[in-house]
């Protein structure tokens, strides 16, 4: 699909809220270069070590920042919607990935190449300066991250991730197996299960076939751990609502 300045009503529902934060002019020095790519589920963006060759702009869908130890273990230390950016960092000259990106939800997203959002970022202050202000609050939501799997419970941290990926997708179905979320929460999956079973039987969520229902989003909210209003309330300082979904 052509791109041309951010529509008003895509600005508050399905388009990438750090393109949509761009002025106009600055905007449209990556429209020329801009393409839509469907991210299907377990697409690995790029991995640890790899040169970083394209920049993702989800407009839906979540994809996971993974760290990966040798022996192949994983750990999700980052989820990134459309309040976000993969391969930001290279407008600033960085050129490898230190994670793993893989796409966990299923959507869609703007892309271009790396070497393409590097010029436009050398001729846009505002780029670059959204760049700078986006890489602190991933810096933050990492550090949250590593908060979040010391100090609080499974219940509480399972809650956190379902209302993260709840904010990536349009509706309250969420395409989830239990084993995929011991994965990133680092547990084992019968760990999942017993607090997945407690939400279920309070009537939050309702679970079968791989997909995990929102029912009462208030109240996984009350459960919730403070790291998600937290990383939220960064989101938005760099994202007003106003200005994206």
């Amino acid at each position: 699909m052509p791109y041309g300045t951010p529509p008003r009503q895509l600005e508050r529902g399905r388009f990438n809220r750090f393109l949509a934060k761009l002025p106009p002019h600055d905007f449209a020095l990556m429209t020329p270069h801009l393409r839509t790519v469907t991210l299907e589920r377990g697409m690995m963006l790029h991995n640890v070590g790899d040169e970083i060759e394209r920049v993702y702009f989800p407009h839906s869908g979540m994809v996971s920042l993974v760290a990966v130890m040798l022996s192949g273990a994983a750990v999700e230390t980052a989820t990134i919607g459309r309040a976000g950016v993969i391969g930001a960092s290279t407008g600033l000259g960085v050129k490898y990935s230190s994670a793993r990106a893989i796409v966990q939800l299923p959507g869609t997203a703007a892309w271009l190449s790396a070497s393409q959002f590097h010029a436009a970022a050398n001729g846009s202050q505002a780029i670059r300066d959204l760049i700078v202000r986006y890489s602190d609050l991933l810096l933050a939501q990492v550090q949250q991250s590593v908060a979040c799997n010391v100090l609080h419970t499974m219940e509480a941290r399972l809650c956190r991730w379902l209302l993260q990926a709840h904010d990536c997708m349009d509706g309250n179905a969420i395409p989830l197996t239990q084993e995929f979320l011991g994965q990133m929460l680092g547990v084992r999956r019968t760990t999942v299960t017993i607090a997945a079973q407690l939400l279920k039987s309070a009537g939050l969520i309702r679970y079968r076939r791989g997909h995990i229902q929102i029912l009462d989003r208030p109240a996984i909210e009350e459960l919730s751990c403070d790291c998600y209003a937290i990383v939220r309330g960064y989101t938005d300082k760099v994202f007003p609502p106003s200005e994206g979904a």
